[in-house]
């Protein structure tokens, strides 16, 4: 059973695909995570955005937590129903736009500069080739200090982020591992992007262990 961990939607069960094309993260991590992004930065309306977003656990956790709106990109259609049936069961369509597509054809039709947040859950099989492609085309889909959090298997380490993101901590729970990166200056190729927005602490140093 998914449930959403903290936040008003706290307890509330969430539908996942059947099969094994997707692969629901577990309560534990989705814990971390969004204890680790609000310990960082206050959510308070920030923009999500979750790619391979499955069933839109790792998303909609973060707008529960007080993130003020959501995109979901999903190519599966098992995956996409039981996500728009999630966002129907906590009367979510205002906050969140699902948009169905492959990722790397998705981010290309995204507007620049227009996210605070990412959470990425690939799948497994993805290539670092294609991981790096997909990671260079969000770059400009990012606000100035946007978070990036890349959800793999811990044997694959760390992802290979392009020189745009600021390498942070890496912890693994168990065969999977949370990665995290901050977007440190505004692209190159959008100088009129806002401007940073504030932080509660500085991107913690990357480390590298089993979670307790």
């Amino acid at each position: 059973m998914t449930r959403i961990v903290s936040g008003r939607w706290k307890g509330r069960t969430l539908a996942t695909p059947s099969g094994s094309v997707t692969r629901p993260s577990s309560e534990k991590m989705r814990a971390a995570l969004g204890n680790a992004l609000t310990a960082a930065t206050d959510l308070d309306g920030l923009t999500v955005l979750d790619l391979y977003a499955g069933s839109g656990a790792l998303g909609l956790e973060l707008l529960s937590r007080g993130a003020g709106r959501l995109t979901c990109v999903e190519v599966d259609r098992k995956a996409l129903e039981s996500l728009r049936r999630n966002v129907s069961d906590l009367r979510a369509g205002a906050e969140v736009v699902v948009v169905p597509g492959k990722v790397e054809t998705v981010l290309g039709q995204l507007p620049a500069a227009a996210f605070d947040i990412v959470v990425a859950d690939p799948p497994y099989a993805l290539t670092n080739d294609d991981l790096r492609r997909v990671l260079a085309l969000l770059v400009p889909t990012l606000r100035p200090g946007a978070d990036v959090v890349v959800e793999r298997a811990a044997r694959a380490g760390a992802p290979p982020w392009p020189p745009e993101l600021e390498p942070g901590r890496g912890k693994t729970y168990g065969d999977t591992a949370l990665w995290y990166a901050v977007l440190a200056s505004a692209p190159p190729t959008d100088p009129s992007a806002a401007p940073p927005r504030p932080r509660t602490d500085p991107p913690p140093p990357r480390q590298h262990g089993s979670a307790s």
